[in-house]
């Protein structure tokens, strides 16, 4: 097919802003929010400038958008060995233990910031008994910092009032721009619904990246952020598998469906290493309706049983031995993962559906307190889906379900690939280099940066490190901003020059626009057309690819070397039609770009798992041709480059090193 260009012979010309900054931090989410706060203390005073771009709007921006009902990462009375101990566990063994630890030690410090700034925390009164954030404001227990104990749900969770979770830290955020802004003079440093494409090289430095390109998704307005150092902090990837939910309900997901794999495209073809893309994470919710299940288990004690009562994940079933004999020592953790393959070996064997018996937890909670707290504390189990998932409560009156009568139905979701949950998958970036144990290789000078010299990452898109959760996602943010900061004095005689014509670039940006207007009238129509495809259809082949053979739900997650290759000989042809990705709006072309970035992310993740011959993360995928563990070979790393010249990756073990012992 003939291979389209865009001279804007069609569609018209945007408008070129150019915009000169330092330190520009991509992505307004949870690491974006911290980043920013961070810079401001170390940039003001020494007159650098730091800009945010997000594509949506700060307050409502990333995976806590919505709200949250605890904090999945507070260290505490605990130790943060343990904690690395825990994430290693959960990830099956294999995780940048420097990283973690780093984490760790920081983490804290976020949270004692959001109580600081307004955040309702949950504490445990004199009594012994919880009590939500404002219950505890009002009879005066102390905040976390000051000594207060933390309700927890978990070992390291704690219950918040987090309806407004995102907007409170937002503001803290947008307050440390709009500081920097008007100490170093600049017009505008914070911009909201522009959608960075991709990162522009430099013309002196060959190694080096000189900004990011990106379009306003409400303005006809192109951008060209020119900055010494970047923080990419844009999130994960959703919908590159299909979804569960069909018809009214597509595109339903439990992770936010804008996290486009935008983070893994930036830093690809950027030319920065990867490490682990072959993870990914797969959530038990409640089913359809993707509602939390973490604090039903943890805070309510709701238990998940099979359709005949029985529990799933007991140590004494044959079904448990088996993993452990297939899966080793990390199955005997009852990991995320694992419970994950137990719950589908107990539906394979005709055991369905699993349960989360919610009236059964509510009824033993009666027990042990009295009407009125009993009453709060419903209260506070129904705000948990308000918080996070108002969804559920809609799907609940449509099926007729009163969950403190009857239980509802648990299952495992489709895919994310994504590194601040229960996943790993993402960047290999440099550590703090001062936790002893650390090979020497695994810190090149600045926290969190990677391969490439000035691109740094935060969040989902720093792999090897994941239960992060938004806490650690706020503070792995800080510590790669205080170090980008550090690198831009340490360089201060680099200016960045861009490369690429900027007229070139807004024409690779608008190409979909270009392609519609060209051939919109060639069918009665525009929706149906010989010439171009549709982001919408796009989409939907990407998710049956990715489906059908690289382990989605269709396949119980169930792939191998021979139903991976198939799958990438797919994919490269759905690559080569992108080219006639089309545009009716800015909308679509915020769709068209996601779509470009979705399906680089998918390769990766299945070459990784093509390389990697084990089924490291059981629960999770399955290599039919290697369901086993095998600790013996793979306990490694696997880290890969991406050549956006040659459409290439470049694929190599990197050797495991235990820092923290058992």
């Amino acid at each position: 097919m003939e291979k389209e260009t865009c001279t804007f012979s069609y569609c018209q010309k945007p408008e070129i802003v150019e915009v000169d900054t330092d330190f520009l931090i991509i992505g307004g989410g949870m690491a974006g929010a911290g980043a920013a706060y961070e810079a401001a203390r170390w940039a003001t005073p020494k007159g650098i400038k730091v800009t945010l771009v997000d594509k949506a709007a700060m307050d409502r921006s990333g995976a806590v958008a919505m709200g949250l009902s605890a904090i999945n990462t507070y260290i505490g009375e605990n130790k943060v060995e343990d904690y690395v101990r825990y994430v290693r566990a959960d990830l099956m063994g294999i995780i940048r233990e420097d990283l973690v630890f780093d984490l760790g030690r920081h983490v804290d410090d976020s949270v004692h910031l959001f109580e600081e700034w307004g955040l309702p925390i949950w504490k445990k009164g004199a009594d012994g008994w919880s009590r939500d954030g404002f219950q505890a404001r009002d009879e005066g227990i102390p905040s976390l910092k000051a000594g207060g104990p933390p309700c927890r749900s978990g070992k390291w969770q704690i219950m918040i009032n987090g309806e407004s979770y995102k907007v409170i830290v937002a503001e803290a955020g947008k307050a440390a721009l709009e500081y920097n802004r008007k100490a170093t003079g600049q017009a505008q440093n914070l911009f909201e619904r522009v959608f960075i494409i991709r990162l522009v090289k430099d013309a002196k430095d060959p190694k080096r990246m000189a900004g990011a390109i990106g379009f306003s998704v409400r303005e006809n307005k192109a951008y060209l952020f020119k900055a010494k150092a970047m923080l990419i902090a844009s999130g994960g990837a959703v919908n590159v598998f299909r979804p569960r939910s069909t018809k009214e309900g597509m595109g339903r997901a439990w992770y936010p469906v804008w996290n486009s794999g935008s983070g893994f495209y930036l830093g690809m073809t950027a030319g920065a290493e990867m490490t682990m893309m072959e993870n990914r994470f797969v959530p038990a919710r409640f089913k359809d309706g993707y509602g939390p299940v973490g604090a039903w288990f943890l805070f309510f004690k709701a238990k998940a049983t099979n359709a005949l009562g029985e529990d799933y994940c007991a140590k004494d079933t044959p079904e448990f031995k088996d993993a452990v004999s297939k899966y080793g020592k990390w199955a005997e953790n009852l990991g995320t993962a694992i419970r994950n393959h137990l719950m589908m070996q107990t539906m394979k064997q005709g055991k369905g559906p699993v349960l989360m018996n919610t009236h059964t937890a509510m009824q033993e909670l009666a027990k042990q307190m009295d009407a009125k707290r009993l009453k709060h504390l419903e209260a506070e189990a129904w705000e948990d889906f308000l918080d996070m998932c108002i969804g559920q409560a809609g799907l609940w009156a449509a099926y007729n379900v009163e969950p403190d009568k009857v239980p509802s139905e648990i299952m495992p979701t489709e895919p994310y690939l994504l590194g601040s949950h229960a996943g790993c998958a993402g960047f290999w970036v440099s550590g703090p280099g001062d936790i002893p144990g650390t090979p020497a290789e695994w810190a090149w000078g600045y926290n969190r940066m990677g391969t490439v010299p000035g691109i740094f990452f935060a969040g989902d898109v720093v792999g090897a490190s994941g239960h992060k959760f938004s806490s650690g996602s706020h503070a792995e943010g800080r510590i790669a901003a205080k170090a980008a900061i550090a690198f831009i004095l340490d360089n201060a005689g680099y200016t960045p020059t861009v490369g690429e014509d900027i007229n070139a670039l807004a024409a690779e940006m608008y190409l979909p626009f270009e392609v519609y207007e060209k051939y919109k009238t060639y069918s009665t129509d525009p929706k149906v057309n010989p010439y171009y495809i549709k982001p919408d259809m796009y989409q939907a082949r990407l998710q049956k690819i990715a489906d059908e053979y690289f382990g989605g739900i269709g396949t119980w997650y169930m792939t191998s070397k021979t139903m991976i290759e198939e799958g990438l000989a797919k994919l490269q042809v759905l690559k080569e039609d992108a080219n006639k990705l089309a545009a009716s709006n800015l909308h679509e072309l915020l769709r068209c770009w996601e779509n470009y970035h979705r399906a680089l992310s998918l390769e990766a993740h299945a070459r990784h798992i093509l390389f990697r011959e084990e089924s490291r993360y059981p629960g999770y995928y399955y290599r039919g041709d290697f369901d086993f563990v095998d600790d013996n070979n793979w306990r490694a790393f696997v880290n890969s480059v991406y050549d956006p010249a040659t459409d290439t990756f470049t694929l190599k073990k990197v050797p495991y090193v235990q820092i923290i012992p058992d």
